[in-house]
């Protein structure tokens, strides 16, 4: 890149920052990542559009409607600044800046990865492109998705040079559903550019909004770097939950042995669930496997495990109804975690796929789910068989402790299983948190990690 060229870019950067122009940005998917980056830009000064393929979604934004449930997001998205910045479109516009936020998903089957959409985003925008305009890659992606794939298309369509013309960086997401504005802010942000231009333009872009520090790097090293953090903590994900299998075979608390042994200065065991679900950890370690299948025997492991953690969940309710003719299930918790109406990958539908495949007669409740809602807690199990609380929101912790005493009586048959997320064994428990040790019953409450 030659330095008039340099002078260009960096020129239309600092306009913003300036004061002397808004910068234009075009955010292309506007789901879980894309909707809250684009209020975030739109917040920070940015006239931002938000680009979907979805009509319905478009129309309910520029409706001034959100599409997903976030209290913090939602609080953002009404701001005054934020409606006068924002629009919602189904195509790109001419833009300084375009930031690519669209779904990376694995083939149902082959586990390989699907980069249709990035694909059809990119070649959306390359007629487009100018000289000194930036993009960034958002989502996540296999390694030398942007040498192999982004710059060929962008150079082929627009007939610009990627580093000479246009910058072109990857700065993938690193937000956690419930905390998602705050986490756009503080968090550490690393950033690949296909040369050290395009990831210092890119910094520039970020710095305007990102208080955490920001680390660059080259793409390809980036793209790693995001397969990793999530990898890590499915195969740690995987232990903890291989573990909890083993312990149920010892009739041990696996809480109270993780708890113990987590005061080992050296050791952090995480906490078993009922699977691993969200729009990363599921996919996210197929990525790397896909970049070198011979070389990831743990990694292809570790997902066999929490991919098979449904079906452990599901054997556990039906033998706790072994003896129950034409059980009732209330399932309570559908999300893929807490706090959340994300159902990405839940394994809280899987369990329930299972038991209705089973022939089980299920009743599904979430108040974070449309069309799953319910208005009281004392309601929905009335002649129920089982309780299987799935996932744990705060609404749901708060009213299993108010109304524990009232549950048990309202049911059939008073099985109450809590073994989704955020779970905390005590008294309440089916099990009764009763564990022998040294010959003496020990049924102290201990608490998990959450």
């Amino acid at each position: 890149m030659s330095l008039s060229d340099l002078e260009n870019v960096e020129k239309v950067l600092d306009m913003v920052l300036k004061g002397k122009r808004i910068m234009k940005v075009v955010v292309l998917g506007v789901g879980y990542v894309g909707l809250p980056l684009a209020i975030t830009l739109a917040r920070t000064g940015y006239e931002v559009v938000g680009v979907d393929v979805n009509e319905e979604v478009v129309n309910t934004l520029n409706k001034g409607r959100l599409p997903l449930k976030e209290k913090g997001v939602e609080n953002a998205f009404n701001e005054r600044r934020v409606q006068e910045r924002f629009t919602a479109s189904t195509k790109p516009c001419l833009a300084d800046v375009f930031i690519v936020c669209v779904q990376t998903p694995l083939h149902p089957t082959t586990k390989l990865p699907d980069l249709s959409y990035l694909s059809t985003a990119i070649q959306s925008i390359v007629s487009l492109l100018r000289k000194g305009n930036l993009v960034i890659i958002e989502s996540t992606v296999p390694p030398l998705t942007c040498r192999n794939i982004v710059k060929p298309l962008i150079e082929h369509g627009s007939k610009l040079k990627v580093g000479k013309d246009v910058s072109v960086a990857l700065c993938t997401e690193r937000i956690l559903p419930g905390e998602t504005l705050h986490e756009l802010i503080y968090n550490n942000r690393v950033i690949g550019g296909v040369d050290s231009k395009s990831a210092q333009h890119a910094k520039r872009l970020y710095s305007s909004f990102v208080k955490g520090e920001i680390d660059l790097t080259d793409e390809v090293t980036a793209e790693m770097v995001k397969l990793t953090e999530n990898t890590f903590r499915d195969v740690n994900i995987a232990l903890a939950n291989e573990l909890s299998l083993v312990a149920e075979t010892l009739d041990v608390d696996i809480k109270e042995v993780i708890r113990l042994a987590n005061k080992h200065p050296r050791v952090k065991v995480l906490s078993p669930g009922i699977g691993v679900g969200g729009h990363c950890l599921p996919k996210d370690p197929w990525f790397l496997v896909h970049s070198d299948p011979k070389k990831t025997d743990l990694i292809q492991t570790a997902r066999k495990v929490n991919e098979q953690m449904p079906n452990y969940v599901a054997s556990k309710i039906r033998r706790a109804l072994r003896e129950v003719s034409e059980p009732k299930i209330v399932v309570l918790g559908m999300t893929y975690k807490p706090d959340s109406d994300d159902l990405r990958e839940s394994p809280s539908l899987e369990i329930i796929r299972l038991l209705e495949n089973d022939g089980y007669a299920v009743a599904a409740y979430d108040n974070l789910v449309k069309n799953h809602e319910y208005s009281s807690l004392l309601d929905i199990v009335r002649r129920a068989d089982c309780l299987a609380v799935l996932v744990e929101h705060t609404e749901i912790k708060r009213d299993l402790a108010k109304y524990e005493g009232q549950i048990k009586s309202l049911m059939r048959n008073p099985i109450v299983l809590r073994i989704g997320t955020s779970y905390v064994p005590d008294a309440f428990d089916a099990r009764q948190g009763e564990r022998r040790h040294n010959g003496k019953v020990n049924t102290r409450e201990t608490k998990g990690k959450t």
